[in-house]
């Protein structure tokens, strides 16, 4: 373990460089410039940006840009008996490439900024009104500003105003900001029915080459979805703007689904988030000047990206702003200033003046929300949850020395999860605690590897009604000489069931198998993350990882309960640290 206060880079699994800090306190994992790293679902803790003198203590999770899940549940037959099935549409991307959000935060991340430099041509800015003027007046201010935003929001109404060529020039600014590898968001608010956004979808995708778009949702989900049926490209939904006639319309009071009453923008923040996860690649347009309603919006929408305008001359308070809109990985929020830096005399330093005060502000919020997450806990854990967790302590499913691990690393700590077959009760625990992390996957069985896990998976089949398979730990010799052993068909997506995961090596040969005989797989749910590595190793390899226990949490949850010592809490969290720089 590095010494206190100390860094030292290493590589995780999925070939991201990124920053192992250890304070004095308690061992940390913190991105800091200038090695930041896209967010990652690595193991423990949620990547943060941080400013290079200081580290937070903060847990690391498969972001939402990474994997949107749906959680749409159906009930269908299986073979003609009742059973679950759990439907969703799943969007795999990378950071190479993949949603609009995906490259937004790779952008963001590596250039540690929140800002986005609007391009609003107006024309008392520009030497004479032309569409050569407003396109050289952009051009100076993308070759000032590049270096210090992640994105360029050119608003298309001051080029359309123009005509044909000002369409050409703003498509001439478009390919400007490409040259510098920042991403495009256009200012254009569309929406209509649905051959008619297809037709808007056309121009803004393929003939300006945007990357991203603004949207009005009013005519609903059919008039949206061919704005975001290019899982590359992404929309920002209107949801409270800036203008003083916002709330004439989006303050109104309205019957949510639940039957209780909530202002307009509530409703469609909550659309944002559904859209989201079904497809996602949805953001939402919330004003700077209305901080109250911003925290609203964050409670009910706590994923999707905004776009917060009115910093600036609109009057938007900076702070107040980042503190209701980021989230506790520091991205999720994009603050567009125009005005303001077009008319410095130096946009250079202008712009490079309000990434750090928007950076300053944004640690700020990040050490606040990753306290708070760190203060909760496990407190929302139901009864059952923490029941479980005890009764996995009682029964010696934990045990404290020096062991060896299967994949090598020497560990203060040992779980054992064979033990649960000798208690009926605790497995069938076990079982019902399974069966919430399986909604929103697509799979027509559960697939549980041997051996540890197959009472696990028969618990989860027998709890939830879901037909099991398993794939055999050596091919059978004789009969059916089977490696699969269950009924399934080829094609058919299973979801695999396993006891805990630490670097995930051993599960690739399971997943092999089950591959081999036609099946396909996507998710995996344990018991227990041990926190080592293992959930960045599978989605480097395009799998997702869920599981009922984050080690983590149930070592603060014992400690609170007096089973443990802040000792032993102190040498397991500093294993989990070094193991998973050593993956």
């Amino acid at each position: 373990t590095p010494a206190s206060g100390t860094c030292c880079d290493f590589m995780l699994s999925s070939g991201k460089t990124s920053l192992l800090c250890v304070s004095s306190r308690t061992p940390v994992c913190s991105l800091t410039h200038p090695h930041p790293i896209p967010p990652t679902s690595i193991a423990s803790a949620r990547p943060i940006h941080s400013h290079p003198k200081q580290s937070y203590v903060v847990r690391l999770h498969a972001p939402s840009e990474r994997l949107r899940l749906s959680a749409r549940v159906a009930t269908t037959s299986h073979r003609g008996k009742p059973a679950r099935r759990f439907i969703n549409r799943r969007i795999q991307c990378t950071m190479s490439g993949g949603s609009f959000f995906d490259v937004l935060s790779k952008e963001a991340c590596k250039k540690n900024t929140l800002l986005c430099v609007g391009l609003d041509p107006h024309s008392k800015e520009l030497k004479e009104n032309t569409p050569e003027a407003a396109k050289e007046f952009c051009a100076k201010l993308i070759e000032n500003t590049h270096e210090y935003c992640c994105c360029y929001k050119p608003n298309a109404a001051f080029f359309e105003c123009f005509g044909a060529s000002g369409v050409e020039a703003l498509h001439q600014v478009i390919a400007l900001c490409k040259e510098k590898g920042v991403p495009v968001l256009l200012d254009a608010k569309r929406g209509d029915i649905g051959s008619t956004s297809e037709a808007y979808a056309e121009a803004a995708y393929k003939a300006a080459n945007a990357d991203a778009l603004t949207a009005s949702p009013y005519m609903g989900e059919d008039s949206m979805e061919p704005l975001m049926r290019d899982s590359s490209k992404g929309i920002f939904i209107l949801t409270r703007t800036s203008n003083p006639g916002a709330s004439d319309i989006q303050s109104l009071s309205v019957v949510d689904d639940s039957g209780n009453r909530a202002p307009l923008y509530e409703s469609v923040a909550k659309l944002a988030q559904r859209w989201n996860e079904k497809y996602g690649n949805c953001g939402m347009v919330v004003g700077a000047t209305a901080p109250n309603e911003m925290v609203a919006i964050r409670k009910v929408a706590p994923d999707p990206w905004i776009l917060a305008p009115g910093v600036g001359f609109q009057g938007g308070d900076l702070g107040a702003t980042v503190r209701a809109a980021v989230r506790a990985d520091g991205l999720g929020l994009l603050l567009p200033v125009s005005r303001g830096i077009s008319r410095a005399k130096d946009q250079s330093a202008e712009a490079k003046k309000l990434r750090d005060a928007i950076n300053d502000e944004r640690e700020k919020a990040v050490v606040a929300k990753v306290a708070q997450e760190k203060a909760e806990g496990h407190a929302g854990w139901t009864e059952s949850k923490k029941k479980l967790a005890d009764q996995l302590m009682e029964v010696g499913c934990v045990k404290f020395g020096t062991f060896t691990l299967k994949s090598g690393l020497t560990s203060p700590i040992y779980i054992d999860l064979r033990i649960p077959v000798a208690y009926p009760r605790l497995l069938a625990a076990i079982g019902e605690a399974f069966l919430p992390l399986l909604e929103g996957l697509e799979f027509t069985q559960l697939a549980a590897l041997p051996y540890a896990a197959m009472p696990i998976g028969s618990a989860v089949s027998l709890a939830g009604s879901i037909p099991m398979i398993y794939p055999r730990k050596e091919s059978k010799a004789y009969g059916t000489k089977a490696d699969i052993e269950g009924v399934f068909k080829a094609g058919e997506q299973v979801v695999v069931i396993d006891d805990l995961i630490t670097t995930g090596d051993s599960k690739f040969e399971g997943f092999a198998k089950l591959e081999s005989g036609g099946l396909k797989v996507k998710d995996v749910v344990v018991l227990i993350d041990r926190e080592s590595g293992g959930a960045d190793l599978l989605a480097a390899k395009g799998y997702n990882l869920r599981a009922v226990f984050k080690f983590r949490d149930l070592l603060a949850y014992w400690q609170e309960q007096g089973k443990l010592t802040p000792e032993q809490v102190k040498e397991v969290d500093a294993f989990l640290l070094s193991s998973v720089k050593k993956v």
